[in-house]
């Protein structure tokens, strides 16, 4: 299977090469030439297997030259109980016809982990399968989880430098601490003055640069990425919608064959984009509903048609949504309108800040989708009942999908059993949790033991463990200054 472009042109690469790329060189995004299709006797199969077996499996479906045993050895290794307990993705009916599927059980208690764990091992086979003799530098702009997860994957890897920036003022206390305590010889973490958007678009502008491009190879390296740009962040994430659906069917919550919903708290859109291949290739789900807080973008844009970035931009209390830009939406509105279309489209984004859908093609591209989005108040309301009826504990971004799943059904009086993504422990937004349920307020730090004190709920080694811990990448920079800051990590890899 060959990978190309999102923007069209001629240039098809294996999928080793597309994952150590990240980027294609037109700006546009990798994708397969095709998504490969299951039946439901595969589907029933998975239900017997282990999630490495099952990850093995999907994977092998769009890696088609990486081995079964390479992708199985990289399988156990990332998804070991060491790293995520007894089972990597549970899923946890909570009633009403609704199930939660918590991916939040990794090394950085995100859903991030559940890709970033194994992408560096797929990233190094692609290395060598490319015979790159270069190393390479993996630049990631965070708003808030992608970043820990990928110093935490790549850590002290060989051949590979990782530089993350994250905007200094968009992310919780908690998500910055575990950024600011990171290990490893090969890693740097910048703050940036902005907004996540403002440090996604001046790392899109360095990818799309030559002149770095030389700069880099001139020290040794290559440039590449563990955003969901790149397809080797995005393909691990298509196993646990698979994986949440074959133990849905083997606890007998839904026969085989039968349809689900899914909801997914959204910012760049990689996340309910690996649900929409899943559904592309065959697993039975319905409507994929795409939830918003108030930085609602993509709530417009699959209401209207009309996706506009120049718009007020605010800091909520799930940080990891607060974009306005939303890559993998490109990956989208390829696969509806076709490369030409969204070449153009993409065209516009950057030069006027906004493009808009005509009828028809808006009618193709809703053929999945509910756009929902829920303000603040309403965030907060969801928390504080989803623990006092259910006694379930919930972060930020997970209220977010609940509310929009329970409004969604409300709305469309649907019977579809609901699958809602929860992202995040409610330990990483502590201090929100703890207003939301409990009406009480604490420093960042004392509002993790006073959650637990109130909730009974464990609190996560990952977070434990940062208590004591030194802040090693305290440095804050201007969006300017995010190039050279990149260069002096290969700089200071070089100097023995």
């Amino acid at each position: 299977m060959k990978y190309i472009s999102t923007r069209g042109g001629d240039l098809s690469v294996t999928s080793a090469f597309a994952i150590k790329q990240g980027l294609s060189p037109d700006k546009g995004l990798f994708m397969p030439e095709k998504i490969p299709t299951v039946g439901l006797s595969f589907i029933e199969g998975l239900a017997s297997l282990s999630y490495e077996e099952r990850a093995a499996k999907i994977l092998s479906l769009f890696l088609e030259d990486f081995s079964y045993e390479e992708l199985i050895a990289d399988a156990r290794s990332a998804y070991s109980a060491e790293k995520f307990g007894p089972y990597p993705a549970p899923v946890r009916d909570i009633g009403d016809n609704i199930s939660i599927l918590e991916l939040w059980h990794g090394p950085t208690s995100a859903f991030k982990d559940m890709a970033l764990q194994i992408m560096p091992k797929l990233f190094a086979r692609s290395l060598k399968k490319c015979g790159e003799g270069r190393r390479a530098i993996i630049l990631v702009a965070t708003s808030g989880d992608t970043g820990k997860a990928a110093l935490e994957g790549y850590r002290d890897a060989d051949g590979v430098a990782v530089k993350v920036f994250y905007p200094t003022d968009g992310v919780s206390a908690m998500q910055k601490r575990q950024m600011q305590t990171q290990e490893g010889n090969n890693l740097s973490v910048s703050g940036i003055y902005g907004n996540f958007d403002d440090a996604q678009s001046a790392l899109k502008e360095i990818f799309a640069s030559e002149e770095f491009g030389r700069e880099l190879d001139k020290r040794g390296f290559f440039l590449s990425s563990a955003n969901s740009i790149n397809f080797g962040r995005l393909a691990p994430q298509i196993v646990y919608y698979f994986s949440a659906y074959a133990d849905m069917y083997k606890n007998g919550t839904i026969a085989l064959g039968e349809k689900i919903d899914v909801t997914v708290p959204t910012g760049n859109f990689g996340n309910i984009f690996a649900a929409f291949i899943a559904k592309e290739m065959g697993l039975p789900v319905d409507k994929l509903i795409c939830a918003s807080n108030e930085n609602d973008v993509l709530t417009e844009f699959f209401n209207t048609g009309r996706y506009n970035r120049l718009r007020p931009f605010y800091q909520t209390t799930s940080p990891s949504m607060d974009i306005l830009i939303s890559s993998n939406l490109e990956r989208l509105l390829y696969l509806t309108l076709g490369a030409d279309r969204c070449r153009q489209l993409m065209n516009e984004l950057s030069e006027v800040g906004e493009y808009t859908l005509t009828e028809d093609e808006l009618m193709a591209v809703r053929g999945s989708f509910l756009g929902y989005s829920a303000r603040e108040n309403e965030v907060a309301r969801i928390m504080k009942c989803t623990f006092e009826e259910k006694k379930h504990l919930i972060d930020t971004h997970t209220a977010v999908a609940l509310s929009a799943a329970m409004r969604y059904m409300n709305d469309y009086k649907a019977e579809n059993k609901m699958l809602v993504v929860s992202t995040a422990t409610p330990y990483k937004f502590a201090r929100d949790t703890l207003k939301a349920v409990f009406g009480e307020d604490a420093d960042d730090i004392e509002a993790v033991t006073k959650l637990n004190q109130l909730s009974g709920v464990e609190i996560p080694y990952p977070i434990r463990a940062l208590y004591g811990k030194p802040l090693i990448h305290k440095g804050v920079i201007s969006k300017d200054e995010m190039w050279q800051s990149a260069l002096e990590l290969a700089e200071k890899i070089n100097t023995p």
